[in-house]
């Protein structure tokens, strides 16, 4: 019996219509992340080559003064990512993968970003992950819609229950012919993926693999419950495809939005313009209590001082600049804390949506979700700091810049931990997928009792 409903499978025009579409679909996503990967790369690398370049072009113009060379020269902080990227870009297309800062004020250029093209951001990545969240639900629904209901239309169930001793075994086939079909055209992409990409065999590759496995089983059990209520293919149909609505795009949407509202980040905005401020009003302003702010926030400094009736000297330019982190240091701390309780809502709220925890989880494991980026703004600002502890000493002894090694000052690289926590990839999924067959076992039984149509 199951080597002809597989035979009857493989001959359906439908069947491998749609399997063909999903794989084609794959392949496509698996060519646009191998390309936005080799775009961070070059932009990576490119930064690396101008940045070198630049501090030599500068150190051969601008020689005179150190505190007026350090005004132009830019270091870069790169975050280059993993491969897995590729399948997930997530928040990647949105957030920069280098940014580079000078020792000034360093809160307004945190948000310095390549231009892009505002149709391409509109329009967004065909990556992996969305033809796996959005696409392979919508195949597995036209595979499973109408697996008794059509038997019922055709009028041939009648003749399927007088040829068959289990019924329930003979759609259990079915299901599992189909749900083997799609989990070939998976695993198969996603070993596609694993050359293609040039994907290390991780726990971080091993736990995506994992999650998509179990997104794809959650649907296949969806179906199975919508199935077990014998509704007409239709009715079926419909069911199917208003839960997908919900799930893919209605709840996301409203989580989305809800989150927004529950923690609203004015600080993004006020905390550039606290920055500007902090430093631009002091033009007009003794330098005396500028440059004491200084010595407090860096002790280290207070033997350098400010000439006396001097209209200008690099301390307290610098200390001015530093005015600016200080006075918006409220509002950053404020960004962090709402941008980390959005991030913690979002993982909650996912925990009850298999789709919202699927594209969470797929982020995380490739390091493009928000995590990742407020681990790198950390890193910048240790960055920044240790630049300017550095080069401030240099700037207010006024060293001869020549002496200076400036080839050592290289673009660095930013390099985040992928932590797999097992039981978050599979709890959620786990319980929605065996929340659904435990309904569709209790409706099989309960129909069998009634009327023994199973």
């Amino acid at each position: 019996m199951t080597a002809l409903l597989i035979k009857n499978f493989l001959r359906s025009r439908g069947f491998i219509t749609g399997l063909f579409i999903l794989f084609a679909s794959g392949l496509l996503s698996l060519y646009i992340g191998k390309h936005f990967l080799e775009r961070n790369r070059q932009i990576i690398e490119k930064t690396a080559h101008y940045q070198q370049e630049n501090i030599d072009r500068y150190v051969q113009n601008v020689n005179k003064e150190m505190g007026l060379l350090l005004y132009y020269v830019r270091f870069g902080l790169a975050n280059p990512g993993t491969p897995l990227s590729g399948l997930s870009v997530g928040q990647r297309d949105i957030n920069p993968a280098v940014i580079s800062v000078t020792i000034r004020s360093l809160q307004e250029q945190k948000y310095n970003t390549d231009l892009m093209n505002p149709m391409y951001q509109l329009i967004g990545n065909l990556d992996f992950s969305f033809v796996l969240i959005y696409l392979f639900p919508l195949v597995i629904i036209a595979f499973g819609f109408n697996l008794i209901s059509e038997e019922k239309e055709e009028g041939t169930w009648s003749l399927v229950l007088s040829q068959t001793a289990s019924p329930a075994k003979l759609l259990r086939a079915k299901m599992g012919i189909r749900y083997a079909s799609v989990l070939l055209v998976l695993l198969l992409l996603l070993l596609v993926a694993w050359f293609y990409l040039s994907i290390p065999p991780n726990a971080a590759f091993g736990a995506f693999i994992v999650s998509a496995v179990l997104y794809v089983s959650f649907w296949f059990c969806l179906v199975w419950l919508v199935v077990s209520f014998q509704k007409n293919s239709s009715q079926n149909a419909l069911m199917l495809l208003i839960s997908w609505v919900l799930l893919t795009i209605v709840i996301p949407a409203s989580v989305n939005a809800a989150i927004a509202s529950l923690y609203p980040v004015p600080e993004a905005f006020s905390t550039v313009l606290e920055s500007r401020d902090g430093y631009h009003t002091q033009w007009d302003k003794p330098k005396e209590p500028t440059i004491a702010k200084f010595h407090r926030h860096y002790p280290q400094f207070s033997n350098y001082t400010h000439p006396p009736g001097a209209d200008y000297s690099w301390l307290w330019y610098y200390a001015m600049q530093q005015m600016g982190d200080d006075e918006s240091a409220t509002q950053v701390a404020a960004l962090k804390e709402k941008l980390q309780k959005r991030n913690n809502a979002g993982l909650a709220v996912s925990w009850f949506v298999p789709t919202i925890h699927t594209q969470l989880m797929l982020n995380s494991l490739s390091l493009s979700d928000m995590k990742n980026y407020m681990n790198f703004a950390d890193k910048l600002e240790q960055f920044h700091e240790r630049r300017k502890l550095y080069f401030y000493p240099k700037i207010f002894n006024n060293e001869p810049v020549l002496k200076q090694n400036w080839q050592a000052f290289k673009l660095e690289y930013f390099h985040d931990q992928v932590n797999v926590v097992w039981a978050n990839v599979l709890l959620p999924l786990l319980i929605a997928a065996g929340l659904c067959l435990l309904w569709a076992q209790r409706n099989f039984k309960k129909l069998y009792s009634n009327n023994h149509s199973l």
